[in-house]
């Protein structure tokens, strides 16, 4: 490879791995933190801070009512931060005497209802998005719908052991309704090492058959390699068709799509907890920084698309009940509000403390996963073995 198609590769990468990534990220935080930033200026909360990023800033400006708004130069988050907080991350009080003036605009001396709002407001900013970016979509470029209709068997697989013929239709597997061939592909994916129970028309005939989807592994574009459920089936190419909604169908299809994607992270969820499914799957910055650039180099609609969807696993992720999250926050709120006084300070130190130490000991173990599913892992382990 000579220099040129070096610098090329490198400069291919950096856009669309590295940029594009930071693009995404830079936008559904944004999303998030003004969720938690309207809410609180709706509750005459004063917010001193709305941050983009962390460590020295690269950019600030301080608006008119008195919040910095500012870029900092560690691009993977942000913060909002309230006044009377200790921390951004607004754990704690910051023990100040107040004047009933400050006491007015301080985050902890509002009602439990009213933090509660504010808090759950960014993860709702996330799912607000994702269904709003969907209904758009649906509207503008339309809804890419694909009959459930078998088109090709693949051979060696388990639908061909299982004798499944092109032109068949599949209307229920595991006794869900399947409408898309789209369905197919998601329940496959959520069913690991699991017998699929497929309802079948073929003809004028309707026959029940019964195969199980054989784990393969696929290549990925850094050539690191992905466990896979396989059917072994392709769809009809002539039973696709774009629909364009209107916005009440538009809106509908949205939350259906939306609601599909939340059950299905709870159900990959469930089985990582209870071993059916491999805690490798579970992927970092880099895991994500990969999507991003795949989803990149397909166009624009895929790019958007993700960036719906990384909104509302980031919404998902938060509402979790793990102190230092939004949801954590409000397991407090609701343990307030239940007994009438919050908790004590050294239970509300050692949960955030417990807290911490699951969110960083998670991000390891997912950075762990995006570092040796890397080819370059490899080499390392045959250089030293």
């Amino acid at each position: 490879m000579d220099l040129t198609s070096l610098l090329n590769s490198v400069l291919h990468g950096v856009w669309y791995y590295l940029v594009i990534f930071l693009v995404i990220l830079t936008v559904v935080v944004f999303v998030h933190e003004l969720g938690h930033f309207l809410v609180a200026r709706w509750n005459g909360v004063k917010v001193e801070v709305f941050s983009i990023g962390f460590g020295p800033e690269v950019w600030a400006r301080v608006a008119a009512d008195g919040t910095r708004w500012r870029i900092g130069l560690l691009p993977l988050g942000g913060y909002v931060k309230m006044f009377g907080d200790a921390d951004a991350a607004s754990a704690t009080a910051s023990g100040e005497p107040m004047t009933e003036a400050e006491k007015a605009q301080a985050f902890s001396h509002k009602r439990v209802g009213q933090r509660a709002a504010i808090v759950v407001a960014g993860p709702a900013a996330n799912f607000l998005f994702a269904i709003l970016g969907l209904m758009g979509m649906f509207m503008v470029l339309g809804q890419p719908v694909t009959q459930p209709v078998i088109g090709t068997v693949h051979p060696g697989t388990a639908a061909e052991a299982a004798g499944l013929k092109a032109g068949d239709r599949v209307t229920a597997i595991n006794g869900r309704a399947v409408e898309r061939f789209q369905d197919i592909q998601r329940m496959v994916r959520l069913e690991i090492e699991q017998d699929l129970s497929l309802s079948v028309r073929r003809a004028d005939a309707q026959f029940e058959v019964t195969a199980r989807p054989r784990i393969i592994q696929r290549k990925g574009v850094f050539g690191d390699m992905e466990k896979v459920p396989v059917l072994g089936i392709s769809a009809d190419p002539s039973s696709t068709m774009v629909v364009k909604h209107g916005p009440i169908s538009a809106l509908g299809e949205a939350l259906a799509e939306t609601e599909s994607m939340v059950r299905s992270t709870f159900i990959g969820i469930g089985q990582m907890i209870n071993g059916t499914r491999d805690t490798d799957e579970l992927g970092g910055p880099i895991r994500i920084a990969k999507g991003a650039g795949e989803a990149a180099q397909i166009g624009l609609a895929s790019v958007v698309f993700y960036t719906i969807l990384l909104s509302l696993n980031l919404g998902l992720i938060n509402l979790f009940p793990i102190p230092i999250l939004d949801g954590g926050h409000l397991m407090f709120y609701a343990f307030e509000a239940i007994l009438g006084r919050p908790l004590g300070e050294k239970a509300q130190e050692y949960g955030f403390r417990i807290g911490l130490f699951l969110v960083l000991a998670l991000m390891v173990f997912a950075t762990r996963n995006d570092l040796v599913s890397l080819p370059i892992w490899d080499m390392v382990k045959r250089l030293f073995s």
